[in-house]
Order: C-alpha cells, then structure tokens, then sequence
C-alpha cells in the first residue's frame, strides 16, 4: 500500500461487525419481549418455552465457543472470530423471532 492509500477493507471489517451485534441486540430484544408477553398471558405460548429459553442459551454459548477457538486456530483475525463467534446466537435469535412472531 502506497503513501496517502487507505485500506479500506480495514475499515469495513469492525463495521459489519458493529453490524451483527446490532441485528443481534434487536432480535434478542424483540424474543424478550415476545417471550415476556407469554409469561404474562398476553399472547399464546408453548408450555415448554421457559425450558427451551434457558437450553437454548446453554447451547448457543458452547457453539459460540468453538466457533470462536475454530476460527483462531486458523488463525483468523479477531473481528472474524468475534463473528464467528456471534454467528450461532444470530442463528437461533432470527430464529426464535420468526417462531414466536409466527412468521415461519
């Protein structure tokens, strides 16, 4: 890279990031949200969702972990591994949004 070039490929990559963990913090809030209107009365809700909220995050937090040792043991940058690391809670918030939503 000459003198005056920027990289620009260096500065999109915290950005996606920045990115992920947005869509990732309004999905876990909409599940919030819909999962609390449940609990409340307000709309219908599985028996099983309490049980399933609390495995599911079990089960994100082990995959997240070895997506994450994955992706650093190829050596990969860190702001790859922090997304493959965010990859499997995307996963299963995107999908409890559409579940609970009754989008799928």
């Amino acid at each position: 890279m000459g003198f005056g070039m920027m990289n620009f490929s260096a500065l999109q990559a915290p950005l996606l990031l920045w990115q992920q963990m947005a869509h990732l913090a309004w999905e876990s809030q909409m599940v919030i949200a819909m999962r609390t209107a449940g609990m409340m009365g307000l709309v219908r809700q599985d028996l099983t969702e309490p049980q399933r909220m609390v495995v599911e995050k079990a089960d994100a937090a082990s995959e997240a972990l070895h997506a994450a040792l994955r992706a650093a043991g190829r050596g990969e940058r860190a702001d790859r591994v922090m997304a493959a690391a965010l990859r499997p809670y995307r996963r299963r918030t995107r999908a409890n949004v559409r579940r609970l939503s009754g989008k799928s």
